[in-house]
């Protein structure tokens, strides 16, 4: 990997495109730090600094935001709204006839698909920016904080509305610049962003860990955080990489007087063919009814039991749901991202067949069957992933948000994967030694 970047920075035009990238992260890390119009930048600051190392419900966000949510700055949302219009625009593809026509429209269809995304990402951050304002002027984003009812001393509707214009201003312009980085810059722009923000946050987790160990002034829990963490990443990057190939013949065809097919090829079916989206659902589930008792006035029983089980994480209620959610999750994703139906009638199409197995309806029964069968180990694999965060939170005392689990860990790697073969392939095309030398 560090000699694909070392090449990579001796041509001359992907070290440009390094260069951009590079230049576009410096300006999104400096918006993370810049706070909104209306916020006492003293009071969120004492607030953070008393705060408990579980930030609770909105660790998630924060995490996705690079520590931006907390601290209310213009990036404060930071990608989390495109990532749910993302989401929302695949799912409803399968559902509404409209949008999966203009999926197979190819480019033009696509074009229209972001266009979509991104009205709906402004919607989503309109709506998150405002609850996240109500959530600061409540008191409600730092419970434990005196000063958190004073963090927007200027509670009036003229402030409200300027805070929530400007953090969903910042949202907009965040996206512009993932788009900038897949025009112009190396990777997929977004998941770039994504990458860096998690990655911010892992300095201060992992010095957090150390402050609070007791062997050898914390040392020994440091670096058997930093020693498990190596063999996390180890273990995602073999399953990440982990795929079935299902060997696929097309037919010799005599097209005039030439021949066309005859050619082998495969099928690649991920063990992980779901990748993060599992968890990412399943952990936004979890925290409705938390965010639900944490409005919710009074001392009813209701309240006290979700907060005693599904609010810090650690009870066994909320493990074993959150690992059947994650199961759940990932054959639901599977089962709309991958028709079985539409690939064995496009390789029907083209003269294509898998060996001993028939070309049309039982192809597609056998893709299906291949498929549940290497989603179990994948869906268990996401579950136990994202259960090392909690084995955390009960070993180390650390948040839920440990920086070596869960939704971190598989958003760090395979956005480094998928860069890292995009720069191969780049230097491939440009250093072409050839057959002959």
């Amino acid at each position: 990997m560090l000699t694909a970047f070392a090449r990579a920075f001796k041509t001359p035009d992907l070290r440009k495109k390094l260069l951009f990238t590079l230049g576009i992260i410096v300006v999104y890390r400096v918006g993370t730090h810049i706070p909104i119009p209306g916020v006492d930048y003293r009071n969120v600051q004492t607030c953070i600094d008393q705060a408990q190392a579980n930030q609770g419900l909105f660790g998630l966000v924060n995490m996705f935001s690079g520590g931006a949510l907390l601290q209310i700055t213009i990036f404060a949302l930071g990608i989390m709204p495109y990532i749910t219009a993302s989401i929302i625009l695949q799912l409803l593809t399968v559902v509404i006839p409209r949008l999966e026509a203009l999926k197979k429209e190819g480019q033009a269809g696509t074009a229209k698909i972001t266009q979509y995304t991104r009205y709906l990402t402004i919607a989503l951050a309109i709506l998150q920016g405002t609850g996240l304002v109500a959530t600061a002027r409540s008191g409600a984003l730092f419970q434990n904080c005196p000063v958190a009812s004073q963090i927007v001393p200027d509670q009036s509707i003229f402030v409200t509305i300027t805070m929530v214009i400007t953090m969903t201003a910042g949202t907009a312009f965040v996206m512009w610049l993932g788009e900038l980085i897949t025009d112009r810059g190396i990777g997929n722009g977004m998941s770039i962003l994504m990458f860096i923000s998690i990655a911010a946050t892992f300095p201060s987790a992992l010095w957090a860990i150390k402050e609070q160990g007791s062997l050898a002034g914390g040392w020994i829990e440091f670096g058997t955080v930093i020693a498990v963490g190596l063999v996390m990443v180890g273990l995602v990057v073999f399953v990440e990489q982990a795929q079935r190939r299902i060997p696929v013949q097309y037919a010799k065809r005599m097209i005039g007087r030439r021949s066309y097919g005859g050619t082998s090829t495969y099928i690649p079916l991920k063990v992980n063919q779901a990748g993060v989206i599992p968890v990412i659902f399943a952990s936004s589930l979890l925290y409705i009814p938390a965010l639900i008792a944490q409005f919710a006035g009074g001392t009813s029983g209701w309240k006290t039991w979700i907060e005693q089980h599904f609010v810090k994480g650690d009870h066994p209620y909320y493990i074993a749901s959150y690992f059947l959610l994650i199961v759940f999750f990932a054959f639901f994703y599977v089962a709309i991202s991958f028709n079985p139906e539409e690939v064995a009638d496009n390789m029907k199409k083209y003269g294509g067949f898998i060996p001993g197995i028939r070309a049309g309806r039982p192809t597609a029964e056998y893709l299906s069957y291949v498929l549940n069968r290497i989603t179990w180990p994948g869906s268990l694999y996401l579950g136990l992933i994202a259960l090392v965060p909690t084995m955390a939170l009960v070993g180390f005392g650390a948040n839920q948000n440990f920086p070596f689990g869960g939704t971190s860990i598989l958003i760090i790697v395979g956005v480094g994967l998928e860069t890292v073969k995009q720069i191969e392939s780049q230097l491939q095309q440009r250093n072409y030694e050839g057959f002959l030398r």
